[in-house]
This record gives structure tokens, C-alpha cells and sequence, in this order.
């Protein structure tokens, strides 16, 4: 299994099949893929087949995960889906001490490779609790958001 599939049948798992919470914004969600971050998409029709090509050129591609070391590269991803490809970058780049731009150029992907990994790894994960303590409905889904980032944290890697 490579890493694109490894952090697919993760981010799977920690979605579910299907919601419809009328508190969350996204609407209509099947597969972790939202009717309102993806208008153009059937959601309610959506495959599993359809969801992976969505979470691998939409999330995958754009936050460029294949070039990051796993398991940062599944915590990147997971980011992506769950919190903006753009937010995700920026996070990883405050984790590494580099200019939040949003581009996940060389300048980043070396600050990332001088860095010892787990410290890393920690210090994004502590970005993204930060930013999910700061995003509206924290107080209707917080406790969760942080649970995702708890169990990501002891995936097996």
C-alpha cells in the first residue's frame, strides 16, 4: 500500500459514510466530501471510487503530500480535507519557521527536511489544534476535531 492509499483509507475511516448535520455548514457529506465544498458533485450518489479521485487531485495533489515524509504526510492531508488545502500548507509551514505564504515550494520542503520529523510532526499537529480552537462551531464540534487529532497521532506508522 503506498502512502496516498494508507492516508485515503484513514481519512475513510475517521469520515464516516454519510452525514447530514444540520449544524455544519458543509451540508450534505458522504465520504468526507461535502455538497458544498464540491457543488458539481451527485454527493448523495458519490462513490468510493469517486471520493478517492477527489481526495487525491483535490487534497493530496494541491498540499503536495507525496513530496512530504510519511507520516507528516498523512497529517498534512488529513489537514487538507479537513481544514482547506491552503490552511494545511500554511500550518506546515509555521510548524517549519518558514514565510506562510501558501505555497509548498523547495524553500518549505527544505525547512521540512532539516527538521528531526517527530518534532515536527508534533509541532503541526499542535498548529492545527490552535487553528480548530479558533474556527467557528469549535464549541459544537471541538471535542471531536481534537479526538481526530488524538487518534490520528497513534496511527499506526
Amino acid at each position: 500500500m503506498n502512502d496516498f492509499q494508507a492516508a485515503f483509507q484513514w481519512v475513510l475511516s475517521a469520515e464516516g459514510a454519510e452525514t447530514n448535520d444540520p449544524n455544519d455548514p458543509g451540508g450534505l457529506t458522504r465520504y468526507g466530501i461535502s455538497q458544498r465544498a464540491h457543488p458539481k458533485v451527485d454527493v448523495a450518489k458519490l462513490t468510493v471510487e469517486e471520493a478517492r479521485d477527489i481526495y487525491l487531485n483535490g487534497y493530496w495533489g494541491p498540499a503536495k503530500c507525496r513530496d512530504l515524509p510519511w507520516p507528516l504526510s498523512l497529517y498534512v492531508f488529513d489537514a487538507a480535507v479537513n481544514q482547506g488545502v491552503l490552511v494545511a500548507i500554511k500550518m506546515l509551514q509555521a510548524a517549519a519557521g518558514v514565510a506562510q505564504d501558501g505555497i509548498l515550494g523547495q524553500k518549505t520542503l527544505r525547512a521540512v527536511n532539516a527538521r528531526d520529523l517527530p518534532d515536527l510532526c508534533a509541532a503541526f499537529m499542535a498548529q492545527r489544534a490552535l487553528r480548530y480552537m479558533g474556527t467557528r462551531n469549535f464549541d459544537l464540534y471541538g471535542k471531536g476535531w481534537l479526538k481526530r487529532l488524538f487518534d490520528l497521532s497513534f496511527y499506526p506508522v
